[in-house]
């Protein structure tokens, strides 16, 4: 038989899914929980923190417990070739949110010059010491952090392409370097699942039980330097990773027909 504070929990999160309590809506407060009826004040203070756990509502302090939204966000690994198309002015994370009608927006920090670290260095294939920028940023959909980036270049390379900017690159990184006459011709991504760390979960905004996703990427020119190492942590109930349109093998071209009724020796 489930205890008082889990069929709270069931409770809570039926009438969630069932859209009786919407993404941003705060939940009753705890003493009017317990003045309805449901349970008494540990019960309640269990049943939220489970539900917190779990990514139903994010608990903050005199904020309240508030339905967080879990709208899942399509990604499309096509976002990449369409963001260099020219004259655009959304970046990857942009394009993919709008067509779903979401707005998806890109918060950029302070962008600094350091040392390579080790990992960094062999990724983008540089003596290690080397310098690079990193640029952090967060990708929101409306005023949520779905994503936590992280992406280093070779320090000559972003200062061409303005990437050492501390503001928003228009039309994106990619598009901003072929602006600068780079050329991004391929990217590798690499995939991992795992609990959150605390700093991620508080970054994103996420219960300790809600799993991340891990994407590394590393873009390349056509002679396969590479241009850029980024690396995305993302809250894995509201990302749908779509790698569509990838090749099966080479094309080969028809052979061609000859002219009907006749020979195709000239």
């Amino acid at each position: 038989m489930a205890s008082k504070w889990e069929s709270l929990v069931s409770q809570l999160k039926a009438q969630i899914d069932a859209g009786e309590y919407r993404p941003g809506q705060k939940l009753p407060t705890v003493s009017a929980m317990v003045t309805a009826g449901e349970g008494s004040t540990t019960t309640v203070h269990r049943a939220y923190a489970e539900l917190e756990a779990d990514g139903y509502v994010v608990m903050r302090r005199r904020g309240g417990t508030i339905v967080r939204d879990r709208t899942m966000a399509r990604i499309r690994l096509s976002r990449y070739s369409k963001v260099m198309e020219p004259g655009g002015s959304r970046g990857p994370w942009e394009t993919a949110l709008a067509e779903q009608g979401l707005d998806g927006r890109m918060a950029v920090l302070a962008p600094e010059i350091l040392d390579a670290p080790r990992d960094v260095a062999a990724s983008l294939e540089l003596p290690e010491g080397s310098q690079v920028v990193r640029r952090r940023r967060h990708a929101l959909i409306g005023d949520e952090v779905v994503q936590l980036q992280d992406a280093w270049y070779p320090l000559g390379l972003a200062r061409q392409s303005g990437l050492d900017s501390p503001t928003k690159i228009v039309g994106g990184v990619l598009g901003a370097m072929a602006n600068a006459g780079i050329e991004p011709t391929e990217a590798e991504e690499r995939i991992r699942a795992w609990v959150p760390t605390p700093e991620e979960a508080v970054g994103l905004s996420i219960g300790s039980r809600v799993p991340v996703i891990a994407i590394e990427r590393v873009t390349r020119d056509e002679t396969g330097r590479p241009l850029e190492l980024l690396r995305i942590v993302g809250a894995a109930d509201r990302l749908e990773l779509i790698y569509d349109g990838l090749p099966l093998k080479k094309r080969r071209r028809p052979a061609r027909r000859p002219p009907a009724g006749g020979s195709n020796t000239p």
